[in-house]
């Protein structure tokens, strides 16, 4: 199965950071988030991997050319937006995509069992499987219930809230595609409520694995010191 890894993002959340090289290349000890995601993707049967680049794409092929006998035996392979088409709108440069092909974001910090991920796809017959985590919402103030008189009919303090979020890592059907116009500017958003309006049927994998995004400064400080004390959950065939 293929596999597709969204490394093109700027990362403005991550300057300065970002500024000198791509998010896909920060470190997690001594090596970058998108190597620890191509050597779990192999780990689970993947032997031919896609990166979608743009932002200092080139830093990232020098990265994995200067690793060519680490990844030897994978059939690693680019294609370069020349404008942001976004989450779903880069896919549509793809012209192989024929088959069932997993896509995720190369900024994930994940213990997930893709293999287990692959079969409920299959098992649960959908054009898209999307991976879902609990997330937790806390909110520091007081916050007022009020009726249209502005008369108080509640007030919860710091109340927490309970939500299923997308991990950033989808299992597609290649009939997603015909949802995908070329050169279009796509968001992945946009792309599951064209699929729903459609009666299509998407699916979501709810995972209890690890699972961190490394999009803000605070989550990459913490990838930086649990994938430290959890590595072989990250790296299991090391």
């Amino acid at each position: 199965m293929k596999a597709i890894i969204l490394a093109g993002g700027k990362g403005t959340r991550l300057e300065p950071y970002t500024t000198v090289f791509p998010k896909p290349l920060v470190p997690l000890g001594t090596q970058p988030i998108i190597d620890i995601i191509v050597q779990q993707l192999v780990y689970y049967g993947f032997k031919n991997i896609t990166l979608s680049v743009g932002h200092l794409a080139e830093l990232i092929k020098s990265y994995f050319q200067n690793c060519e006998d680490k990844f030897s035996h994978v059939n690693l392979s680019y294609v370069s937006e020349k404008e942001a088409l976004g989450t779903a709108g880069s896919l549509s440069q793809f012209r192989d995509l024929d088959e069932t092909f997993l896509v995720m974001n190369g900024d994930v910090l994940t213990s997930l069992d893709f293999a287990k991920l692959v079969d409920y796809h299959k098992e649960m017959g959908g054009v898209l499987t999307i991976g879902m985590h609990t997330k937790r919402v806390e909110i520091d103030l007081g916050v007022i219930e009020t009726d249209g008189d502005n008369i108080l009919t509640g007030y919860i303090e710091k109340p927490k809230k309970i939500y299923s979020v997308s991990m950033g890592v989808y299992i597609y059907e290649p009939a997603v595609i015909k949802y995908i116009e070329p050169g279009k500017h796509l968001d992945f958003p946009e792309l599951v409520w064209r699929l729903l309006e459609n009666k299509e049927k998407v699916v979501g994998y709810h995972c209890e694995d690890y699972w961190l995004d490394i999009g803000r400064h605070e989550d990459y400080i913490r990838a930086q010191k649990e994938f430290e004390q959890m590595k072989n959950r990250f790296l299991p065939g090391n």
